[in-house]
């Protein structure tokens, strides 16, 4: 039988989630990020993908790191700042490739809904990138 996580009402709940588990995030480069895991890679089932409902309060951020597969990141609430110099709003969805590298915070606040098909990576910037907690324009 499938496992099967239900959370009714998700979009009309304003995304408050309260009755959610949720967890720090407590990594080297991460700040007061909290989460919520969907589902989690699994080895012996050769699975690496990962699905998390992510709450950054206002002026939380993520490390900076490399995505080794896609990454899937639906902002369901707030703003959500790109360490490119993007902010992303309630709605946006944004879809990044292998490769790809970012630090992610928010100057407000945002809860996102947050889809690895493999894991990330930390880095080092090897160039300038926006300072966390400055919004840009969405």
């Amino acid at each position: 039988m499938s496992e099967i996580e239900y959370i009714p009402n998700a979009f009309r709940s304003g995304f408050e989630l309260d009755d959610l588990e949720w967890t720090s995030w407590n990594e080297p480069g991460r700040a007061n990020v909290e989460h919520h895991v969907l589902w989690a890679p699994d080895e012996s089932k050769n699975e690496d993908s990962v699905g998390l409902l992510l709450r950054f309060p206002p002026g939380a951020h993520g490390d900076f790191h490399e995505h080794l597969g896609y990454e899937l990141m639906l902002v369901l609430d707030g703003v959500l700042d790109h360490s490119d110099g993007m902010s992303y709003v309630k709605g946006d969805l944004v879809v990044e490739g292998p490769g790809t590298e970012h630090q992610m915070s928010s100057r407000t606040g945002c809860t996102v809904l947050a889809i690895r098909t493999r894991p990330a990576s930390a880095r080092t910037p090897q160039k300038d990138i926006r300072p966390v907690g400055v919004t840009a324009a969405p």
